[in-house]
């Protein structure tokens, strides 16, 4: 049994809230965790770009991710946001708390 952490960085507390609570509602995350805001470096579009940003860790299904993506997409405001999936193990009752969670 495993689980998939979905890591996005979003441009301040209100989106990563946001993107969390609907998730969280639409029962395809169990668990979101914001993290204090970090400083990024990146290019884009065409310069060098540096910004605070929020990130924001949801725990699901192997088997919702791609829904969850699609949701995350539509509540970012990033016109590309960054969605990291990473397949986990974990300790078989959080395992089972996840699965619960997410059966709506």
């Amino acid at each position: 049994m495993s689980m998939t952490a979905i890591l996005t960085n979003c441009p301040d507390e209100a989106a990563a809230d946001a993107i969390a609570e609907g998730l969280i509602l639409a029962r395809l995350a169990a668990c979101a965790n914001r993290y204090a805001p970090i400083r990024s470096l990146y290019h884009w579009q065409g310069a060098v770009a540096q910004e605070s940003e929020v990130p924001l860790l949801l725990k699901t299904r192997p088997e919702l991710a791609d829904r969850a993506e699609a949701e995350i997409r539509r509540l970012h405001p990033y016109d590309c946001p960054p969605i990291l999936r990473i397949a986990m193990e974990a300790n078989a009752d959080f395992l089972d708390w996840i699965r619960a969670e997410t059966s709506g």
